[in-house]
């Protein structure tokens, strides 16, 4: 159906489809001080829209709204029409404490009170 409508409409289109697709999106990737929308995300990578994008590689910080969910080391695949892929290399979820090097017991004390 798309290839009857004039090109300015097609065109048109694919902007409205790119905006919708970056409001609805809550994913982020953050680079220094510089965060950008992810269009789609699955296990092994994510596709960013291409005018947005910069040429990213190396390490980078995913986001979903303002929680971190993963340090990952990416490189740039691929170009899908619009889209740019990105591949993990590696990616570690993002924990909000260190990690320990001892069993935590389960009735363990959150804090201790003064005595006085």
């Amino acid at each position: 159906m798309s290839e009857y409508l004039p090109k300015e409409v097609r065109e048109g289109l694919e902007r409205a489809h790119k905006l919708a697709q970056k409001k609805k999106s809550r994913l982020r990737v953050r680079v220094g001080e510089e965060s950008f929308a992810i269009l789609r995300s699955w296990d092994s990578g994510f596709a960013m829209d291409a005018e947005a994008a910069p040429n990213l590689r190396g390490l980078v910080d995913l986001y979903d709204g303002g929680k971190h969910l993963y340090q990952a080391l990416i490189v740039a695949s691929s170009q899908e029409g619009h889209e740019v892929v990105f591949e993990f290399k590696r990616s570690t979820m993002a924990n909000d404490r260190p990690p320990v090097d001892f069993e935590r017991r389960s009735d363990e004390p959150v804090a201790l009170l003064p005595k006085h």
